[in-house]
């Protein structure tokens, strides 16, 4: 069908992603505006995912200042080259996952980051919360799987709805940058602190044995 030129770059200051790709998108979504973002959003997961084992040595450390100076975090996002650390949409992203941080409390950065210990203690309390509701124990299992599914959404960064759209998580937001900037992006750590409060949030991750293409 015939996408016109206004359709596309409508769909780009949406998406912020490529001319062509944008074209293509409405092309398979039959012009539905959309559709054609939620294909954009899988292809840029999509490409994060074949990405996702390559170095990511570059990066640059981004900060947000929040509610007149009593809330503040620093932030290291890596990506593969120094060029791409420099572009405007890298630094958007910076700011962005920053500003999501001061709002939402992350306590970790990825699921896998969790320790055995809050694991551990979360699993017994909704376990017990279950179980006293006397339904039998593979009930329970399941009541206590969702529990602790959305107990990683609600502390681990990339887990989160994104605070400016509900509809996309941190991951997802990544992924989409991955997309346009066709590097490997990657949240290495970051710190949280609120004045008045003794116990600042400081996670990290270990990143993954990476390999050069």
């Amino acid at each position: 069908m015939d996408i016109s030129a206004k359709q596309v770059k409508e769909l780009r200051e949406k998406s912020g992603a490529p001319m062509m790709d944008c074209k293509q998108a409405l092309v398979e979504a039959k012009g539905d505006m959309e559709q054609a973002v939620i294909h954009l959003r899988k292809r840029g997961v999509s490409l994060a995912g074949k990405k996702a084992a390559r170095v990511t040595s570059e990066g640059s450390v981004g900060y947000y200042i929040h509610a007149g100076g009593k809330i503040g975090v620093l932030l290291e996002v890596n990506c593969e080259s120094d060029f791409v650390a420099r572009t405007d949409d890298f630094k958007e992203l910076l700011h962005d996952i920053s500003m999501h941080i001061a709002a939402s409390d992350p306590k970790f950065v990825r699921r896998e980051d969790v320790t055995p210990e809050a694991f551990e203690r979360e699993k017994y309390i909704y376990r017990a919360q279950a179980a006293a509701t006397g339904k039998p124990a593979n009930v329970v299992e399941k009541i206590v799987e969702g529990k602790m599914a959305k107990f990683y959404e609600e502390v681990c960064l990339l887990e989160q709805p994104f605070i400016k759209d509900q509809t996309t998580t941190i991951s997802q937001l990544v992924a989409t940058k991955v997309g346009k900037l066709g590097e490997n992006i990657s949240v290495r750590r970051f710190a949280r602190f609120k004045v008045g409060d003794a116990n600042a949030t400081v996670a990290f991750t270990t990143p993954v044995e990476a390999k050069e293409e």
